[in-house]
């Protein structure tokens, strides 16, 4: 019988610490589709239920994650062109105010007026975030740069919503609202190296039948002569990139105070910035940077802002 899983293959560690996001959602509606928030920890509340379950309209217990969001500002707008060679794939113009406040190394090149007069070379533009996690309770002190999908129905409405934002600092009331459904794409905790009975769930071999407990029983048949990758064998375990769907947004706000727990949470801290309240969990450990997005493929679209009754403050 196989053990473990091939669904996430290879298992290798990520580069980076911060997520990538390969897909976003196509919006209409003109507004960011994306943020970067720091995992503080997981509490509980109680709510009353608003599904289709048996419980609906009684008070249910709920397992949340708290995200602490830093202050976060668009620096600039990437156009990507209409170019199959690759030589030139994009474009990028940049906010001079915000670059020189930030000490960012980072120079323009093309003017925004002349590129509006050929937006037939172009495709699609994107919005250009920069996330300073010094005054969260990571106390990460490097700038983190990040690109950022944008609704729209054609790029030259892109293009104006994020001229208008930029070089501003973004709220997290600005991007999300409660009730909605997202996508958390972060780093799974690193486990370091394991053998295979922690890695993949073998089993322990008989105390009467080999000198060993703790082993795969047999690296495959004699032929062929190689030992196949679907063998489980010991190796790196955890710190993979992970993404979590359709993950509810219960509550947002500004005031810490709401949302603390008494001497703040474990290997984190107390949360100093706005809040992100999710149901479930997510992947990685606290201090560890998660990417939202607009859910790709949401179970419900309508938006019923949750009625929360109970936050565990201990």
């Amino acid at each position: 019988m196989r053990r473990g899983s091939l669904e996430f293959w290879p298992h290798r560690r990520a580069k980076r610490q911060l997520p990538r996001i390969r897909h976003w959602p196509k919006v209409d509606e003109t507004r960011f589709l994306g943020l970067l928030a720091i995992k503080a920890g997981m509490n509980h509340i109680m709510l009353i239920d608003d599904s289709n379950s048996p419980s609906k309209g009684t008070e249910v217990f709920k397992p949340v994650t708290i995200l602490e969001y830093p202050k976060t500002y668009v620096y600039g707008i990437r156009l990507y062109k209409k170019d199959y060679t690759y030589k030139e794939p994009k474009i990028e113009i940049y906010s001079n105010e915000l670059i020189q406040k930030l000490k960012l190394k980072l120079k323009n090149k093309h003017n925004l007026e002349e590129i509006k007069k050929n937006m037939k070379d172009f495709i699609d533009a994107r919005a250009l975030l920069i996330s300073n996690l010094s005054s969260t309770g990571s106390h990460n002190k490097k700038l983190y740069r990040y690109e950022v999908a944008v609704g729209g129905k054609d790029i030259s409405e892109k293009i104006a919503f994020i001229e208008k934002w930029l070089g501003k600092e973004i709220k997290i009331s600005d991007i999300i609202e409660e009730g909605i459904y997202l996508d958390a794409f972060s780093i799974s905790k690193g486990k370091g190296w394991q053998g295979p009975i922690k890695r993949y769930g073998v089993a322990k071999q008989p105390r009467k039948a080999t000198n060993k407990v703790r082993h795969v029983g047999t690296l495959g048949p004699i032929t062929p002569h190689d030992v196949l990758y679907t063998v489980p064998q010991a190796g790196h375990m955890g710190y993979n990139y992970r993404a979590d769907l359709n993950k509810r947004v219960l509550m947002i706000g500004n005031d810490p105070n709401k949302i603390n727990v008494k001497g703040g949470f474990t290997n984190y801290g107390k949360i100093k910035n706005e809040f992100i309240v999710l149901e479930g969990s997510i992947p990685g450990a606290p201090k560890r940077i998660v990417r939202l997005r607009y859910a790709l493929r949401a179970n419900k679209k309508a938006i019923n802002k949750p009625k929360i009754t109970y936050i565990a403050k201990v």
